[in-house]
């Protein structure tokens, strides 16, 4: 008997797969349990109707994030910070200082962990940071660390 699985089952098959079984493990055991549904027309066309979706889903977020990258690829941000005397910070602009900062800026969630800083920035002037928006997304933004008045 042919059935779609429902699950990631080990050593049977991944979700979505249609596998060949016997009758009896795919009556007793798979389908009771909703783990498998058989291999019908109707089952086949919902399957192959959510690969469409999640398909159109996935392009949408890259296209969104591609467009998101082109704008804040020109962004500038401006971080204010008390200073020492040569200059340096007391402390240091984290990558949650700019998140918090460009999602204020651009009223989007940006997550501190989107935000790749290979050091924390410890003095005054312009840096540039990346920002991951995607996987395949990525965009450089630039930060000027100010000194507070």
């Amino acid at each position: 008997m042919k059935v779609i699985l429902l699950q990631e089952l080990r050593g049977i098959g991944k979700k979505g797969q249609i596998i060949d079984t016997s009758d009896g493990h795919a009556r007793n055991y798979l389908i009771p349990r909703n783990l498998a549904v058989e291999a019908t027309a109707h089952h086949l066309n919902e399957i192959e109707a959510k690969k469409m979706a999640e398909q159109r889903r996935q392009t949408s977020e890259l296209e969104a994030a591609q467009a998101l990258g082109k704008s804040l690829s020109q962004a500038k941000i401006q971080i204010s910070v008390k200073t020492g005397e040569n200059g340096r910070l007391f402390g240091s602009v984290t990558n949650k200082e700019i998140a918090s900062a460009l999602s204020a800026r651009t009223g989007l969630v940006i997550d501190k962990r989107k935000v790749i800083l290979d050091e924390p920035i410890k003095t005054i002037g312009e840096k540039q940071v990346e920002v991951k928006l995607h996987p395949q997304v990525s965009a450089r933004i630039t930060v000027e660390i100010v000194r507070t008045e």
